[in-house]
């Protein structure tokens, strides 16, 4: 923390005396005339990919907008996107070790993490909730003592569980998914009566399915998710500029409309609409931009 606010302090006083220095991120995008963003292939509506193996999602498209706007800043109209796919065990670690520009997918800021990477400004706000099958349903983690329960390998959800399986002696089998669609498999085959995960990302499974009224999300959330895009914490100018760009798109209203398109609309490449209006918390993020990762914030 105090490395990160002295380079923040540096860059204000590089400022103030007519300086512009940019950076290790700008300084290889300019150098390398390539930045290289991370996306999940599987993580719709936020980050996946289309017919044509191209990543979309409403994450990808914020992370355009800001790559967009740094081809214009730095004068490299040419400048190439390179997209590497991630999973949830290796997009933080590629942030941290300086393999991703920016991670474009659905990673939730808090203080642990904040220790190895750096976020933007909160661009979702999403709740955990358990997934569950109607004919036989989970409303809450006491319904679960002594029996599997699911979630995906790398995510805070997983580390929940954990923690509050010690502390309240649920007595709980928990499995872990190599990624979402799997942790939902295993819920599928009956090997787990409960998939615990971010509310969208059950809802968006939930309503992939031929009949999704046989699932159910619980009412009670357990924990609070705000979502930034991954940044090197090292690097305060990157920073600057990225959250600029998604401070003129809460500003500016625009946000409203990308978030209409990507849930409150048919998606690729099904054309499933996950019905989800903008959460009290997330209008409350636009109005006044935070990376806070104290979750009372967004409550």
């Amino acid at each position: 923390m105090r490395r990160a606010l002295s380079a923040f302090v540096f860059l204000l006083a590089a400022a103030s005396a007519g300086a512009a220095p940019e950076g290790p991120s700008l300084a290889r995008i300019r150098s390398t005339g390539v930045i290289v963003a991370g996306y999940r292939p599987s993580s719709p509506p936020f980050s996946y990919l289309d017919a044509r193996l191209k990543p979309i999602g409403y994450t990808v498209t914020l992370c355009e907008r800001v790559i967009a706007a740094l081809k214009a800043d730095l004068g490299l109209p040419g400048l190439e996107t390179k997209w590497v796919a991630v999973t949830s065990a290796t997009r933080m670690p590629m942030v941290a070790n300086g393999m991703l520009d920016l991670e474009c997918g659905i990673t939730t800021n808090n203080a642990e993490r904040a220790r190895s990477q750096g976020f933007s400004l909160t661009i979702f706000v999403a709740q955990t909730r358990l997934l569950s099958r109607r004919a036989d349903p989970i409303r809450n983690l006491d319904d679960l003592r002594g029996k599997p329960v699911v979630s995906t390998i790398g995510t805070t959800s997983i580390q929940y569980l954990h923690e509050i399986n010690e502390r309240q002696g649920l007595e709980l089998h928990i499995l872990a998914g190599l990624d979402d669609p799997e942790s939902f498999r295993t819920l599928q085959a009956g090997r787990a009566l409960a998939y615990m995960m971010d509310d969208v990302l059950l809802r968006s499974l939930q309503m992939q399915q031929p009949n999704p009224d046989e699932y159910m999300i619980s009412a009670e959330p357990l924990t609070v998710e705000p979502y930034g895009i991954g940044l090197n914490r090292e690097d305060a100018a990157f920073k600057l500029k990225v959250d600029a760009v998604l401070r003129n798109l809460y500003r500016s209203g625009e946000i409203r409309e990308i978030y209409r398109q990507w849930f409150e609309s048919p998606i690729p490449p099904r054309g499933v609409n996950l019905q989800m209006p903008m959460s009290a918390a997330f209008k409350k993020i636009i109005d006044k931009p935070t990376d806070s990762a104290d979750p009372g914030r967004y409550r």
